[in-house]
Parts: structure tokens; C-alpha cells; sequence
């Protein structure tokens, strides 16, 4: 049913013990207020991990289990920001070589922050899709351990680190509103759900304007470069992915989509209630919940901010009011 075993997620959370420390769980009684309903809203701030992201979790889960002689070798990655992100960090804290492979005219300052991490950052292909090409040939040919973004058993197991700490830390969580881009955060929470609490509910929220594993979740049938439109770039996906898509079928209590006005929405009451600014995936679960909220009364409810690396320009639109 699912592509990785808890004993993965406590193996991997054992690896990332020395690395950083669990991230916390806040409670905002403003935002109680806003979403309603008598519902406890605890907020994870995987945006306070180095690199600003929960997927450093993934990046250092995949670093730690390479062999000595893959390690030697290096990883390469394809990304548009905190998946290269997380891997270059993990890499210079164990001296592997990475490389991370970006699209023509990516993010600027993720980028630079990953350059300055110690990575070769190569800007190649107009399109993702042309990156995650490049990004296979360098794997061939320097012989470099390829790490995906979500199809990778490391990766995963890394992700439900996030929850496992999660249950330490607010054991009596009801629900979990977690925002859905390749699907490794919900995978991640349903395998430690199904082991540690199976009646906690999982829930995820992708924007409308990038539907493809909604859609898919839906009506049973897989998707391949879908449109995306959506300024929340962590959650910017218009595929489903092998190690994910069945296992999200299976592990979802249900799937929501909410407007790009909505995510930005969230995005400004975040910084509102939390003093955390969070980039567009890292709001999208308040944004799913207030559409759940109904069904969620008076529950105990998590909600994650999995990324704060909002840029300065999406930045300066959402704090003035508007939807980049």
C-alpha cells in the first residue's frame, strides 16, 4: 500500500538526529479566532529548520544513507528551489558534492543561497521538464547518485520524519492539513499515521491553479505535464509521481483545492497571527483548512508551515494586498 515502512521514517529520523533539532509546534490563539468552528490550530514550523524548509529533512535523510562509495561520488537533483536547497546543505555537512540543476531564470536568491551552500548550481532548459532531463544525463555520466524531489525512498522516509516528531510533540493531534505538491509530506504523515495513530486524519490542499494530483486523486487516473498556474512554487505540480500517487489514494482522508486569492490570503494572516512570513506552500494549509473547517469542529487540528523562503518581490505583492 504504501512505498516506504515506518521502520524507514525511524530509521531516517535516528540519521537526522545530529543534525538538527526537531522544529516546533506553536499554538496562535488569533488563529483560532480566524479559522473557527472551536477548532485547536497547531502550527509546525518546518520553516525554522536550516534552509528554511522541510526538505531538508529529505535532502539530509537522502545524504546519510548513500554508501561510502556513492557518497564519494556525489547527488545531483533537479529543482526550482528548496529540494536543492535541503540536498546542499546536507551535502556540505557531510563533504558529498552535489550539483542541482534550475530552470533558466529560477529564483534568484535560491539560487545564490544555494551556490553559497558550496552545490554547482547549473541553470539549464526553459521548462522543468528540460532540467529534469539535463539533470538524468549528468547522473549517467558522472556516475552521481540521482536524488528526485519525491520518487525516492529516502526522500519520503525523511518527509515523515516531520510527523513522527510531530506525534511526540502534540500527541493528541485529530487531523493534519498538509499542503500537496509531489506528495512526500502526506505520504510521509500517513505511513506514521497508519502505525502510531491510525485515527489521525490526513488531509491535503493543492492550489486550483495547479489541480494535477487533485484531479488524479479524484477520478483514479494518473497526469503528466498538466498546466500549472499557481505564484505558490513549492506546491507548482502538473504531475503525479509513481512512489506517491496509489499511497496518497490510500493514505488521504480528502483533497482540497484552494484559490491562488486564498493562499495569499493565508499567507498575510500567517504573518498576521504568527509573525512567520511563509512562502505560498507554506500558507496553503491554513488555506485548506478554512475550507475544512466545517467538517473539523472542535477538533485539534495541524496545520504545517513546510517553507519560508518567500521571495522579496511575491513578498512585497502579498503584503500589499495582493496575489502575485
Amino acid at each position: 500500500m504504501y512505498p516506504i515502512a515506518y521502520a524507514d521514517v525511524a530509521a531516517a529520523r535516528e540519521r537526522l538526529r545530529p543534525f538538527f533539532d526537531p522544529s516546533p509546534v506553536r499554538h496562535y490563539p488569533l488563529l483560532d479566532e480566524l479559522v473557527g468552528y472551536g477548532i485547536r490550530v497547531h502550527v509546525k514550523h518546518e520553516n525554522h529548520l536550516p534552509t528554511g524548509s522541510f526538505k531538508v529533512r529529505n535532502g539530509t535523510a537522502s545524504i546519510t544513507a548513500l554508501s561510502p562509495e556513492a557518497a564519494r561520488r556525489g547527488v545531483v537533483a533537479a529543482t526550482t528551489g528548496n529540494h536543492g536547497l535541503g540536498l546542499a546543505w546536507a551535502g556540505a555537512a557531510r563533504d558529498v558534492a552535489v550539483t542541482i540543476c534550475v530552470p533558466t531564470g529560477n529564483n534568484p536568491e535560491k539560487n545564490a543561497t544555494i551556490r553559497s551552500l558550496g552545490a554547482t548550481l547549473v541553470e539549464v532548459g526553459a521548462r522543468y521538464d528540460e532540467t529534469v532531463a539535463a539533470c538524468r544525463d549528468i547522473a549517467l555520466r558522472e556516475e552521481r547518485t540521482l536524488v528526485h524531489s519525491t520518487n525516492h525512498h529516502e526522500v519520503l522516509a525523511g518527509a515523515g520524519t516531520m510527523t513522527d516528531e510531530w506525534l511526540d510533540q502534540v500527541p493528541d493531534l485529530d487531523a493534519l492539513v498538509i499542503a500537496l505538491g509531489g506528495g512526500s509530506q502526506a505520504v510521509g504523515a500517513a505511513v506514521v499515521a497508519a502505525h502510531r495513530k491510525p485515527g489521525l486524519a490526513v488531509y491535503a490542499v493543492q492550489s486550483a491553479g495547479a489541480s494535477a494530483q487533485h484531479d488524479a486523486w479524484r477520478d483514479g487516473t494518473p497526469r503528466a505535464d498538466a498546466p500549472v498556474a499557481t505564484f505558490a512554487e513549492g506546491i507548482a505540480t502538473g504531475s503525479t509521481y509513481e512512489l506517491t500517487f496509489e499511497a496518497l489514494r490510500c493514505g488521504l482522508s480528502d483533497f482540497v483545492l484552494a484559490s491562488e486569492p486564498a493562499i495569499a490570503q493565508a499567507v498575510r494572516d500567517l504573518w498576521r497571527t504568527t509573525h512567520n512570513l511563509p512562502e505560498g506552500a507554506g500558507a496553503a494549509g491554513l488555506a485548506g483548512l478554512r475550507l475544512l473547517a466545517p467538517r473539523l469542529a472542535g477538533q485539534r487540528v495541524g496545520i504545517v508551515m513546510c517553507g519560508g523562503n518567500l521571495d522579496a518581490e511575491r513578498a512585497a505583492v502579498l503584503l500589499a494586498g495582493g496575489t502575485p
